[in-house]
């Protein structure tokens, strides 16, 4: 791997930070901001009409989520929403990202608005403003209503009205205030977490799953980024992926093959669709099986002229050739086993990626500007003497700042970063075990501390 501005390499191959980094490196107009997710942080799921969405079956599965945990009551945000705000403030981020919870809108996925819900995100958006933040609202961050899971869910084609309608909506009732979207978070994880291999909700196993699932999930991302178009004067619109540079783990010709796949499946299946190319099936010809769900004049429909791409990616992924894996004929080299470092959830903390990726993405003609939407790191952290300290998190900040800023400096039109994540919350499978805040919460008391990191942040962002 190349190294990035401000490192060396160490005698063990990791990155070593040598220059400081300043804000004003990164230019006056970068945003700088933290995002969250409503299912992970709100709580309150059966207060003022909200319906139940599929996590909160999922959740009361045997053994779906560690240690048995539910985000019943999860960061309590419903109810402390104004002093969490404060705190967005003291750190000294000026964005703030959070999700629209569907069924807190819609209960039954469509049909009658339910106004409590309309009325607490107006609340929140509207502390948002009066604290300087700038508000940017996810419309779906995986927790769908789970009356239209009973429906199939993402495998059902209707799914598309149903989305439009809940777009329409929020963009209806948000958008005078709020300029700053995002469509769809992560949906490559959303089929193959929640439709191919089950780990998260709704827990459905199976490719043939999985192809519905992804063919609609697109067109979702299109067709939701029209409606905000339309109903949204001067608005900023994206769409989030999740994605890890892709490395093959030796020359041979079948590895590379198997690399090419790999990166098909999680960085390109979203994009090049959205952008005119149609899914990257010469990189992964069993993606043709998509045909079956194709309509006429489909094409165009996947297609829509993002504002940004939102880049997401917390590690990178080396993979090589297997017999043992029927279709996609690959496995990937876990990173405990290749003597990287990494996370307390073992994945690679590799900086470097993240530099590959943006100038990956960068190559693409239709993709003007690009925001990382979410990047940070779970580490075991421990309150002690009123303090978090959680040095490795501070460093990853500040590692994968640097590779943004020589990839920014390489031309590469990056031009925000949103942390991952306020503070600690409900992780979806892993439950409250895996730690991703710049805030150390207590769930049993809900008292929030700033970490070492987040002070870190203060000290970057206010300097």
């Amino acid at each position: 791997m190349d190294s990035v501005n401000h490192f060396s390499k160490s005698p063990e191959g990791t990155l070593v930070q040598q220059a400081p980094l300043s804000r004003s490196d990164f230019g006056t107009d970068f945003r700088w901001g933290v995002a969250t997710a409503a299912y992970q942080i709100e709580g309150a799921v059966n207060e003022d009409g909200r319906g139940d969405c599929i996590w909160d079956i999922f959740a009361k599965k045997k053994g779906k989520i560690k240690n048995g945990d539910n985000a019943q009551t999860a960061c309590d945000f419903y109810h402390q929403y104004e002093k969490d705000l404060l705190l967005v403030k003291e750190l000294g981020f000026t964005y703030f990202r959070f999700s629209i919870s569907w069924s807190r809108i819609l209960p039954s996925g469509f049909g009658a608005v339910n106004e409590k819900g309309i009325a607490f995100y107006n609340r929140l958006i509207d502390q948002c403003i009066a604290l300087g933040l700038v508000p940017w609202i996810t419309l779906y961050h995986w927790d769908l209503p789970q009356s239209l899971e009973e429906l199939g869910g993402w495998t059902n084609r209707q799914i598309v009205d149903w989305f439009s309608e809940y777009a329409a909506i929020c963009a209806t009732a948000f958008g005078d205030r709020v300029k700053n979207w995002i469509i769809l978070n992560e949906p490559m994880a959303v089929a193959g977490l929640g439709y191919t291999t089950g780990l998260h909700a709704p827990g459905k196993k199976g490719i043939w799953n999985f192809l519905p699932a992804v063919h609609h999930l697109a067109l979702c991302q299109a067709a939701g980024g029209r409606k905000v178009r339309a109903l949204v004067p001067g608005a900023f619109i994206g769409t989030s992926v999740s994605c890890s540079y892709v490395y093959a783990e030796s020359g041979s010709a079948a590895d590379i093959r198997a690399a090419k796949r790999a990166d098909a499946v999680m960085n390109k299946l979203f994009v090049e669709p959205a952008l005119g190319l149609g899914y990257p099936v010469q990189d992964f010809p069993f993606l043709s099986n998509l045909n079956r769900y194709m309509r006429e004049g489909d094409l165009d429909k996947l297609t829509f002229d993002f504002d940004f791409l939102g880049v997401q990616n917390y590690f990178s992924v080396v993979v090589k050739h297997s017999w043992l894996a029927p279709v996609v004929w690959l496995k990937e080299v876990p990173a405990k086993l290749r003597n990287v470092p990494v996370t307390s959830m073992g994945w690679e903390v590799d900086a470097d990626g993240m530099y590959r990726i943006l100038k990956q993405y960068a190559a693409y003609e239709g993709i003007k500007e690009i925001i990382v939407s979410e990047s940070g790191a779970a580490f075991e952290d421990h309150y002690l003497n009123g303090e978090v300290a959680d040095p490795e998190r501070r460093q990853y900040f500040e590692d994968y700042l640097a590779a943004i800023l020589k990839a920014k400096n390489e031309g590469v039109k990056v031009n925000g970063y949103l942390a991952w994540t306020l503070m600690d919350n409900f992780e979806w499978a892993e439950g409250y075990a895996a730690r991703f805040g710049l805030i150390f919460v207590d769930f049993e008391t809900q008292q929030r501390t700033i970490k070492e990191s987040g002070l870190w942040f203060r000290s970057f962002l206010n300097a």
